[in-house]
């Protein structure tokens, strides 16, 4: 049974913050939340988590592995480089949206995201060590097929944009809706899901509503660890493969015997 841990990131204040004596450059707003994206996205990943920008005012890391003092210590790392400060929301949960339900009802009850007296918060409990398992993270990670070969190299960058989106919207509406599962487009044709306990047959189902809905055929390597880390790569060798063997699902979970590894 998977087992996540999300964070919810979210930028204290940051929409007065923007307009704040005067509105601010676009540029520099965009400069700003990308070098932020990108730093915490290596404090996360330096401790095997993985962050995705959503919104970029707020995101969404899986954070198994991280205790409460590594999430106080993303906190003040930001506070100690930034103009703004974030706050936490954490949730634990065998399906991902509702371990996100968590983490934002968390921060909410703090306060409003533009209520300038809320400043890091950080709220909810982290997944203990004792309880840990190695199938507590099910990513997939989901690839158009041949989309240089259809878009890229047909079609001009906004046009093959369009047709990855459609994709991307048409299955993460699709995983939220049936499976709770949260998925995040990561660039390129690429998108990875965090997932709960799911079978080849969801996966082909999901696979098969999209190109129903939108014409975007996808294929999709799974993996099953005890971090996002380690379940992220697993998906990514299952993913190739996809493309070895020609199919559209390969799944790849940990044996019955393996034990995390004591420190």
């Amino acid at each position: 049974m998977t087992n996540t841990q999300l964070s919810l990131i979210q930028i204290d204040n940051y929409g007065p913050w923007t307009v704040t004596p005067e509105p601010r450059r676009e540029m520099d707003l965009q400069t700003l939340q990308s070098r932020l994206f990108a730093d915490l996205a290596q404090f996360v990943g330096s401790r095997d988590g993985y962050v995705f920008f959503t919104r970029f005012d707020n995101m969404v890391a899986v954070t198994n592995g991280l205790d409460e003092s590594d999430h106080e210590l993303m906190q003040e790392s930001i506070g100690n480089r930034y103009p703004v400060s974030i706050s936490l929301g954490i949730g634990v949960d065998p399906s991902p949206v509702d371990a996100l339900e968590t983490a934002t009802t968390g921060l909410q009850r703090a306060g409003s995201a533009q209520d300038g007296d809320r400043r890091e918060v950080l709220a909810g409990t982290t997944l203990a060590e004792r309880e840990r398992t190695p199938t507590d993270l099910q990513i997939a990670h989901f690839d158009v097929n041949d989309a240089t070969g259809k878009y890229t190299d047909q079609l001009n960058e906004f046009d093959s944009f369009i047709h990855i989106e459609q994709g991307y919207a048409s299955l993460m509406r699709h995983l939220r809706e049936e499976h709770g599962a949260l998925s995040f487009f990561v660039g390129g044709d690429n998108i990875i899901s965090v997932c709960p306990e799911m079978r080849e047959e969801a996966y082909r189902s999901a696979i098969d509503h999209v190109e129903g809905d939108v014409g975007v055929e996808l294929k999709v390597g799974v993996g099953v660890a005890d971090d996002v880390q380690e379940a992220g790569m697993v998906a990514k060798h299952a993913l190739e493969e996809c493309r070895h063997r020609g199919t559209v699902v390969e799944i790849e979970t940990p044996r019955p015997d393996v034990e995390l590894a004591e420190d």
